[in-house]
């Protein structure tokens, strides 16, 4: 058990101060230039065996299904959030660097580990294996508040919410191999087929029933729709495991699916899930920190055969990968040298690290060690230094924006309407209208106007600007109507008004 003399008052306790710690290092890691995941781990390696000695915690088992369980819900919220229009545009270089980018990485580190730590071939292919893919916790919480240019964000999040199936699929065939020494490495390749094929194919499918069955059940909470969205992403990926499939990847193309159809509940579900991988990854990262020794893991053997590897991984293995995977693809020279630099490694390669463990393999604790320490070294020198790097090559784009405004977004299921918040930019029709002039669609109603974080009461006469947020209730059946006025461009609303006039009509509407 995670605690040895704590009563179930002081477990309960205990958790809530490593949430609360959690909470507070995630605020201030942006100012101290660090990333959260870094102070996450040293918050578990300080209330560890080796620290404080609060929690003596050293099952791998346990690590690791906490690890899954984690990476599903943090896999779905960034697959929630991701625009599938952003996310078509650059499939290509993702797929690449998710599948042949993965395999070079790995080949290389595994060079520089047969060198550095003389192990066998397949211990050093299981070695590379482990670091082959970029993290997606590392990644998603390393851009989301970041104004990288968005085909590189939107490359660097796609590669990451897909490359875990190859590393994983990787992994574990080489402890295969080294368990079993009469496998041919030749018969592994139809299982990759099939883990990639079903993945995909069961992420379609269940993205699909969960959006429908999100939809049309009508539940007497709304709370209950977050949950029903989680509940769906631990069914695909225990589905599609359970029939051999890959599980990471299926839980990523659900939720690409079920970010982008149209939700009841969708504000809720995911502010929800937003949450949720919060506390998944604190709770992660904390329990991966609990499961190190500082002792064993600061060793000056560790410590020079870390760097060393780390060099090998940050200045060699994912160049290389970037720049042969990005071959003939329209990245400049600054752009792929950023993607290099912005592939972090974090919780997925740690949680791998524990199935040599998990397997008895004779240098697992070796694996281990040093896996956690190429962590920490690419989140301190990586993580920290992404945003001055994208100002260096001037890669950053227009600066990201949340509303500082509160105003509760909702879906009535029972009356089948919803509320929606909608931004107006600068090439809208509905700029410099007023409101009487724009032909919104029967059953809806502007409910507010906020501009310059100031509330503003709606009323006939009242102009749209740019950069105006506009809440509108609508009924469920009118939304995509609503959504065609509001995203008309200026000048297809100018040709549709002229065609109108020379009809003789005006196909305005009052709100």
């Amino acid at each position: 058990m995670i605690l040895d003399s704590f009563g179930i008052d002081s477990f309960i306790l205990l958790g809530a101060l490593l949430l609360i710690s959690g909470v507070v290092v995630a605020k201030f890691s942006n100012r101290l230039g660090v990333p959260s995941l870094v102070l996450f781990i040293l918050v578990g390696m300080l209330m560890g065996s080796d620290g404080l000695g609060v929690i003596h915690f050293g099952d791998a088992e346990v690590a690791q299904l906490i690890g899954i369980i984690a990476l599903v819900i943090i896999l779905f919220e960034g697959g929630l959030q991701t625009k599938w229009t952003t996310v078509k545009s650059v499939a290509a270089p993702s797929l690449l660097l998710a599948t042949l980018g993965v395999l070079l990485t790995s080949a290389i580190v595994a060079l520089g580990a047969h060198l550095i730590f003389d192990i066998t071939w397949l211990e050093a292919f299981l070695f590379g294996a482990i670091v082959g893919s970029t993290d997606a916790a590392a990644v998603f919480a390393a851009l989301k508040e970041r104004n990288i240019k968005v085909k590189l964000g939107a490359t660097l999040e796609a590669e990451s919410g897909t490359n875990d199936p190859m590393a994983v699929f990787l992994t574990l065939s080489f402890i295969e191999l080294i368990l079993r020494d009469e496998m041919s490495i030749w018969l592994l390749l139809p299982n990759f087929f099939w883990q990639m094929g079903l993945g995909l194919l069961l992420g379609l499918m269940l993205g699909k029933v969960a959006s429908a069955s999100i939809n049309r059940i009508n539940l007497d909470s709304s709370g209950l729709y977050p949950i029903f969205s989680v509940a769906f992403a631990l069914l695909t990926y225990s589905i599609t495991a359970f029939l051999e499939g890959s599980g990471f990847l299926a839980v990523y193309v659900a939720a690409l699916v079920i970010g982008n159809s149209e939700l009841t509940y969708r504000y809720a579900i995911f502010q929800f899930n937003e949450g949720f991988a919060w506390m998944a990854q604190i709770s992660m990262f904390i329990i991966l920190g609990l499961l190190v020794f500082p002792g064993q893991l600061f060793t000056l053997d560790v410590i020079i055969n870390g760097v060393l590897l780390s060099v090998v991984l940050m200045f060699l293995a994912r160049p290389i990968a970037v720049f042969v995977s990005t071959l003939g693809l329209k990245y400049s020279l600054k752009e792929k040298a950023f993607v290099s630099w912005a592939g972090l490694r974090g919780a997925v390669p740690i949680v791998l690290a524990t199935f040599p463990i998990v397997a008895g393999l004779e240098n697992s604790q070796l694996f281990f060690n040093v896996v956690f320490f190429i962590v920490l070294t690419s989140a301190l020198v990586q993580g920290a230094t992404i945003s001055q790097l994208a100002k260096t090559l001037k890669l950053t784009g227009p600066k990201k924006e949340t509303p500082h405004h509160s105003i509760e977004l909702i879906s009535m299921g029972k009356a089948n309407a919803e509320m929606i918040q909608f931004k107006v930019s600068e090439d809208k029709a509905v700029v410099g209208q007023k409101l009487h002039e724009i032909p919104f669609p029967q059953k809806s109603s502007i409910a507010a106007i906020v501009r310059n974080d100031e509330l503003i009461t709606p009323y006939g006469d009242i102009t749209i600007e740019a950069e105006d947020f506009l809440y509108i209730l609508v009924a469920r059946r009118k939304h995509e109507e609503l959504k065609k006025v509001l995203n008309k461009k200026h000048e297809a609303y100018k040709k549709e008004k002229k065609e109108k006039k020379e009809g003789g009509t005006d196909g305005s509407t009052r709100a």
